[in-house]
């Protein structure tokens, strides 16, 4: 093998879980398990070279090939498009993109509804299929009170167990989308590399 494979893994409970598929796929690197702060682990028997990095990130690394292959949730290709090949499905970080409001919320029609939320693409879209007038505010975090101080009306976010949304007196009022992890391949990576990514996504697929 003239190189190993590169693999973006998202940083935290995800990308551990994740890992731990891989491994189980044969593609294991103890070291990634030590208590330490390093980002890159590398195991040349099994071929693999593993780094941590932002959820938001495995998109890029993996579209400008600084990756091979990456895990990335629905949500984050949904959002930003990335040019990747889609392998799989994981089936794990199970969440869903939805419009939450404050209790008891009552939508006017004749007026332009005020839309809070970072994922301004899948809102827009989401909007846009239902012909309804929306102001977008784009805000980065703590996404759950702009209703409460009426800076929004909905928000649009991802929501998991909905603890957050019933501790702000927030609800689900629509689903837009379920939410999963899913393997990505850099495009370049899986022409000449097609066979490894291959076994690779094969491994993981036993698992799912």
């Amino acid at each position: 093998m003239d190189r190993m494979l590169n693999v973006a893994l998202p940083k935290g409970r995800l990308g551990e879980k994740v890992y731990d598929m891989f491994a189980r796929a044969g593609f294991p690197c103890p070291s990634i398990l030590e208590n330490n702060r390093k980002l890159i682990f590398e195991n040349p028997e099994a071929g693999v070279r593993y780094f941590w990095v932002k959820p938001s990130d495995v998109a890029i690394y993996v579209e400008r090939g600084a990756a091979d292959v990456g895990v990335a949730g629905k949500d984050i290709l949904l959002e930003y498009q990335p040019e990747v090949y889609e392998l799989l499905d994981l089936h794990t970080g199970v969440c869903r993109m939805a419009v939450a409001a404050p209790k008891g919320f009552a939508e006017d029609p004749m007026r332009t509804l005020r839309v809070a939320t970072k994922f301004t693409n899948i809102a827009m879209d989401h909007y846009a299929s239902k012909g309804r007038d929306i102001e977008l505010i784009h805000l980065n975090g703590s996404i759950e009170i702009a209703p409460i101080l009426g800076l929004s009306d909905v928000i649009v976010d991802i929501v998991e167990t909905g603890t957050t949304l019933k501790e702000n007196d927030l609800e689900v009022i629509e689903t837009i989308v379920p939410i999963t992890a899913r393997l990505i391949a850099n495009r370049s990576s899986f022409r000449f590399r097609q066979k490894e990514i291959r076994r690779l996504a094969e491994g993981l697929a036993a698992l799912v």
